[in-house]
């Protein structure tokens, strides 16, 4: 049980540390409104890698994957819909 609580203690880690470094990107879109460098291709296979990863997590009751693939769904959707309304024609 000890192994167990490790490794999701590195999950943990690892959900935070890879969440936390994706939001700079999100606030930054948000407030200049710039998304030429986003390909909406890209970001939707993206997207529903995420949605997977969650729906996976969810499967596997991991509380790191949960949090982790939550929070990055619902700032990559914010992203996903920035680049929907701003990108130009």
């Amino acid at each position: 049980m000890a192994d167990l609580d490790l490794i999701e203690g590195v999950g943990l880690l690892a959900a935070a540390l890879t969440t936390y470094s994706f939001l700079p990107q999100v606030y930054k879109t948000w407030k200049t409104k710039d998304v030429s460098a986003f390909s909406l291709t890209t970001f939707t296979l993206f997207f529903v890698g995420i949605v997977c990863w969650l729906i996976y997590g969810i499967y596997k009751e991991s509380l790191s994957m949960i949090l982790a693939n939550s929070i990055t769904m619902a700032s990559s959707f914010v992203i996903l819909l920035l680049i929907i309304k701003y990108r130009k024609p």
